[in-house]
């Protein structure tokens, strides 16, 4: 697997983050959101099998849903 390009880092605490990045794998682009660990204080992040991939064709379905969320939380304001 080629290197992955990380688009966004969220911390869900001092030992995991989400990590949002975009890889290659078989010749094929895909988005990730993989949860990943550290146990060196951040020097190294290993990924966990919590996560999930998109191809790019689900970007549109993926996009909507997240507008469409952002619009029920402004609601909620």
């Amino acid at each position: 697997m080629a290197d992955a390009k990380i688009l966004a880092t969220i911390e869900k605490s001092g030992t995991e983050q989400l990590q949002i990045s975009i890889s290659e794998y078989k010749g094929k682009s895909y988005l990730n959101m993989r949860i990943f660990y550290t146990t060196d204080d951040g020097a190294t992040w290993l990924p966990t099998k919590k996560g999930v991939t998109f191809t790019p064709d689900q970007l549109d379905l993926l996009s909507d849903a997240i507008e469409e969320a952002k619009k029920e939380f402004m609601s909620e304001e």
